[in-house]
């Protein structure tokens, strides 16, 4: 079946119906090139081989000293745990351990996105190729346009928050006018010399700026994913909801028919249902705009119109299944490093923030970095739980419509879609579980059972001393 998508372009008015969009990943992208986490970026055709391998020598450099910045730091803050380590000084060992867990992490995020770039990038032109604008031709539609609009605003809006986090620790000791270093760790020469200080502390400042930009993708890029799986369920289902009326409509039935079905499914009191859509919006389809559109198609047999449409769903679930394999293949190992980041993040901010000192701005630094990193930990595991949800619900989207009405055409292929329809889609981290609302709570658990487990060791050192 051809998609009515391609020769259909608007269902409804303007605001209703936004045009498709080329590229759904621009701010995406943009961010992986400014933050050095895309080492192979892709450069306008036009440009001399010359300045082409120039820009892409710089894009590599740019990537390597990302990873060797947040790499070196990682190395000197073991340096500094392993030399705390025989004082006993629990509040500076968990310091030098949080900082030393961050910038591993860092270490390990942006080397692993810069080694799955081309990858990613083949991704995103796949889905930004075959992704569904539309529902099918019928008398309601939604439209994916809201999604990724969406999904703009909170890469910007978590990226800001991001950088403003780990940019506050980095510029506070500018802002108090002290000659500190914002980080504490071991080196093997004088930091605070002279010549030595403006360097080492402008190293530092880059190197916060890495970590706030090596988490903030990572999120988003996450959450930018799922949120466009969402979007094309919706997009699915609608289209189910709308299997008999895209038949009669591609079979040339009348408006005064379209209209009677257009009241049965979205403007009657009896079929008004919250929570239909995870992302988008349902909107009334402009009947006669639609049906000179329609005119422009060769009318169809209604049973094979209603074969059709299943047929063209049924693509449309594979095309959904196969981001979400994919989505799972990029997220797994990312996932499961992550995800035991976070509880000891957690473990060691909660202790350094109850059992350390009572300074203003390192309370406030401490509070940034812990509502970041449940604020992190929420995303993950909430949007995966939506999607786990979420793509079960074909089999509600079919009895919305009338697709029984075409029975005995349709009886074994929509047996065989539903049954398919019954895997959920989710993403574990590395196998061993998935990334829902579970493992929040998990997650949470862990982290404060080895919280309490930090206080124990502390009041038994305090019992000790006396």
């Amino acid at each position: 079946m051809k998609n009515t998508e391609l020769v259909i372009k608007s269902y409804g008015a303007a605001e209703e119906d936004p045009a498709r969009e080329k590229n759904l990943f621009k701010t995406l992208l943009l961010l992986a090139q400014l933050t050095g986490l895309n080492p192979q970026p892709r450069l306008p055709a036009g440009l001399p081989s010359w300045l082409r391998v120039l820009l892409q020598s710089l894009a590599c450099l740019h990537s390597l000293l990302v990873i060797v910045t947040a790499l070196q730091f990682g190395v000197l803050f073991c340096k500094t745990t392993l030399a705390i380590l025989p004082s006993g000084e629990l509040q500076d060992i968990t310091d030098a351990l949080t900082i030393m867990v961050i910038y591993s992490f860092a270490t390990y995020a942006s080397a692993y996105w810069c080694v799955r770039a081309k990858r990613l990038q083949r991704h995103f032109d796949y889905i930004n190729a075959e992704y569904r604008h539309h529902s099918l031709a019928g008398v309601c539609f939604v439209n994916s346009a809201y999604a990724s609009q969406w999904t703009r605003s909170f890469s910007t809006i978590w990226f800001i928050c991001c950088m403003v986090g780990v940019l506050y620790w980095g510029l506070t000791p500018l802002l108090l006018g002290a000659h500190t270093l914002p980080l504490f760790c071991w080196y093997p020469f004088d930091a605070m010399a002279a010549i030595a200080y403006p360097w080492v502390y402008a190293t530092q400042l880059f190197g916060q700026v890495i970590v706030g930009s090596s988490f903030a993708f990572g999120g988003n890029l996450y959450v930018t994913l799922c949120l466009l799986l969402l979007a094309q369920f919706d997009v699915l289902y609608c289209s189910l909801k709308n299997l008999d009326a895209h038949a009669r409509l591609r079979s040339g039935a009348t408006l005064q028919t379209l209209r009677t079905l257009q009241r049965q499914l979205l403007l009657s009191d009896a079929s008004c249902e919250l929570n239909q859509y995870a992302m988008l919006q349902e909107h009334a389809t402009e009947l006669q705009l639609l049906r000179r559109q329609q005119a422009q198609l060769p009318s169809t047999q209604l049973s094979d119109a209603a074969r059709a449409a299943l047929v063209d769903c049924v693509r449309h679930h594979r095309f959904i299944l196969s981001c979400a394999e994919e989505l799972e293949a990029l997220f797994s190992p990312y996932c499961l490093v992550k995800s035991m980041q976070i509880t000891m993040q957690l473990c060691l901010l909660v202790f350094v923030g109850v059992s350390g000192s009572r300074e203003v701005s390192r309370i406030i630094n401490q509070l940034q970095y812990l509502c970041l990193t449940l604020c992190e930990l929420f995303m993950f595991t909430y949007c995966g739980e939506l999607l786990r949800r979420h793509s079960l619900r074909a089999g509600e989207a079919l009895w919305r419509g009338a697709w029984w009405q075409h029975a005995p055409h349709l009886r074994q292929d929509m047996l065989i879609f539903l049954l398919n329809s019954r895997r959920p889609v989710q993403v574990t981290a590395g196998k061993f579980y998935a990334m829902d609302v579970g493992r929040l709570r998990g997650v949470i658990t862990q982290a404060f059972s080895f919280l309490t487990l930090l206080q124990k060791l502390q009041d038994k050192k305090q019992l000790g001393e006396l």
